[in-house]
C-alpha cells in the first residue's frame, strides 16, 4: 500500500502507532539496561492544524456582524443628525484690491507707456560737431616699449645675484 493512498484518518493511526512502538522500545532497552540497542527518541510531531468547518465559520461570522451592527446602532443614536442637502461652502475672498485701485494703477501705467513712446517719436535735435569733440578725449597711441639685449642682460644678472643671496641666506 501506497502512503499517498492513505487517508488522513489512517495517517494519524500510523503515527500514533509509531509512537507507541517507540515509546515501548525504549522502555525494554531502560529494563535490560542497554542503552546502545534503544533507538533514539522521535521527535514529536506537529499537531495537526485545526479546520473550522463551514457551518462553524457561519455561525462566527453572523455573531460579528450582529455585534458590529449593535456599535454602528450605538453610534447612530449619539452621533448629530446631518442635513440631507449639502450647502455651497461660502466663497473666501484671498486679498486682491478694489476695482478703483486696480483703475488707478492702470491709468498710471498707460501714462508711463504713452510718455516713453512719445520720447522715441520726438526728433532728436541735432549735435553741433564742437561739442562733440570737447565731449571725446583724443585717444592716446599706445607706445611699445623694446628692451636693448644689454638692458636685458643687466636684469637678468641682477636677478641671479638676488637669488643667490637668497639661497645662501637660508644656508
Amino acid at each position: 500500500m501506497n502512503i499517498a493512498t492513505l487517508t488522513p484518518k489512517q495517517l494519524r493511526t500510523a503515527a500514533d502507532l509509531q509512537e507507541k512502538i517507540a515509546g515501548l522500545k525504549s522502555e525494554l532497552a531502560a529494563i535490560f539496561g542497554s542503552e546502545s540497542e534503544a533507538a533514539p527518541a522521535p521527535k514529536a510531531a506537529k499537531p495537526a492544524k485545526r479546520k473550522l468547518s463551514a457551518s462553524h465559520l457561519a455561525k462566527i461570522r453572523a455573531a460579528q456582524k450582529l455585534r458590529w451592527s449593535k456599535v454602528k446602532a450605538a453610534k447612530a443614536k449619539t452621533a448629530p443628525v446631518k442635513a440631507a442637502v449639502k450647502t455651497a461652502p461660502k466663497p473666501v475672498k484671498k486679498g486682491g484690491m478694489s476695482a478703483a485701485g486696480r483703475a488707478r494703477i492702470v491709468a498710471a501705467q498707460k501714462a508711463r507707456w504713452a510718455k516713453i513712446k512719445a520720447a522715441k517719436t520726438a526728433p532728436k535735435a541735432p549735435v553741433k560737431p564742437a561739442a562733440v569733440k570737447a565731449a571725446v578725449k583724443p585717444a592716446t597711441k599706445a607706445v611699445k616699449r623694446v628692451i636693448s639685449p644689454e638692458a636685458r642682460a643687466k636684469m637678468a644678472a641682477a636677478a641671479k645675484a638676488m637669488w643667490a643671496a637668497k639661497r645662501a641666506a637660508k644656508k
